[in-house]
């Protein structure tokens, strides 16, 4: 029969079917592009080593005898070792949206999709895995958007790894030009290491022309991949404390004649926005163990609000007006009575949780109350009766008055 309304059901069924939907949304907004892009690169990683590693294993192992020089033309499968193991590390910088981690994934999977397409490496699965993950780079490059000190750890990972790789690998294919020869694998390491080092102990020397032209390689790329990794790594440490303090010292300085709110409740992300909108400068004080709403953009201190320090950081003594809209109405009387003992002519709104602590809140004297049980109740009921409600009528449930 038409008409009818669907059994309960299969109403409840419908509403399930929207709540999975709309969590699957929010889910994929949140996390879903980075997330898709960190398990494609470890699956395409993944796929590339699993090709590579029994012969890349089999050649190390020959390599540890003398003579074994020319095992190297096994050595065959590090361009696809090398790319893949470079994947499965910056898949966890992706997580992170880091931007340098969505550069060297997006570099090392253009590498990969052209190893896959050679005969001698050829992988359908890479290709698949590889091509995948370059679509979801370019498409959601821009979430890719943030500095990451664990991108930055991998990628000096990466690269001191692939260097040390460079200088062993190399040092046993020109080992003949050496005195004395290189021809062993701990050999070839310590060498790579103390060149990549520049320390130069002097008892390995390189005599032939292709010996010297690969020294010098190693200690420019050894020098050059130093100095990268210290400004990738350290770089950021040390330039972040310094915006931070310098931003601080000017935020000081420029926290005049705006307005101060103090919590991190619903009531004071609304009025902090309100604010924000009606163009006037507003800082926040949240207390150190409470989970902030508000944006990295925001001007936030964070602190307790009944610490003189915390309030002359936030400009307390220089602002137009105070709001304490903290989850706990006790705290917001603490909070009243520290803004009035340390600036007595700065402007006080309390906002009360309870309308049952009213009178309490009364007693520490702020300029303004606001209760939204008591305004919102008295606001419906002279609606409900059609009795005036205009300007003085709002200011009458606002201010502090006596019952």
């Amino acid at each position: 029969m038409t008409g009818q309304p669907p059994a309960p059901w299969r109403r409840e069924l419908r509403e399930r079917a929207l709540l999975l939907l709309a969590w699957l949304r929010r889910s994929w907004t949140k996390s879903g592009p980075q997330s898709l892009a960190g398990l494609l690169a470890a699956l395409a990683g993944a796929l590339l080593l699993q090709r590579a590693l029994p012969g890349l294993g089999g050649s190390v192992r020959a390599l540890d005898s003398p003579g074994s020089v020319l095992q190297l033309a096994d050595l065959m499968v590090l361009p696809r070792a090398l790319p893949g193991l470079g994947l499965v590390m910056m898949a966890f910088g992706l997580l992170t949206r880091a931007r340098l981690a969505w550069v060297i994934t997006l570099l090392l999977a253009l590498l990969a999709v052209g190893l896959a397409l050679l005969p001698v490496h050829r992988s359908m699965p890479a290709l698949l895995a590889s091509a995948a993950l370059l679509l979801v780079l370019l498409v959601y490059a821009r979430r890719f958007d943030r500095s990451s000190i664990a991108a930055g750890s991998l990628f000096a990972l990466l690269s001191i790894g692939s260097l040390l790789l460079y200088g062993t690998l190399g040092s046993l294919w020109f080992g003949a030009g050496y005195n004395p020869p290189i021809r062993t694998l701990g050999t070839a390491l310590y060498y790579a290491i103390e060149t990549m080092s520049t320390v130069g102990y002097g008892d390995i020397v390189p005599r032939s022309a292709h010996a010297r032209m690969f020294t010098v390689s190693l200690i420019v790329l050894g020098i050059t991949v130093f100095a990268t990794t210290l400004s990738v790594v350290i770089g950021p440490l040390v330039g972040g404390s310094i915006k931070r303090v310098l931003e601080g010292r000017m935020q000081r300085q420029q926290r005049r004649n705006h307005y101060v709110i103090f919590g991190a409740s619903a009531l004071a992300y609304t009025a902090w926005k309100a604010l924000l909108q009606r163009g006037v400068p507003v800082t926040v004080v949240v207390s150190s163990t409470a989970q902030s709403p508000f944006p990295p953009e925001a001007d936030v201190v964070v602190g307790d609000v009944t610490r003189d320090e915390v309030l002359e950081q936030a400009g307390v003594p220089q602002a137009r007006a105070v709001l304490t809209l903290r989850d706990d109405d006790a705290e917001n009387a603490f909070a009243v009575l520290a803004v009035k003992e340390l600036a007595p002519g700065v402007k006080t709104i309390a906002g009360v949780n309870d309308a049952r602590h009213l009178a309490k809140i009364r007693r520490v004297q702020p300029d303004m109350l606001f209760a939204p049980q008591v305004l919102g109740s008295d606001l419906l009921v002279r609606s409900l009766f059609d009795e005036p409600i205009d300007n003085q009528t709002v200011a009458k449930l606002l201010f502090a008055h006596p019952d």
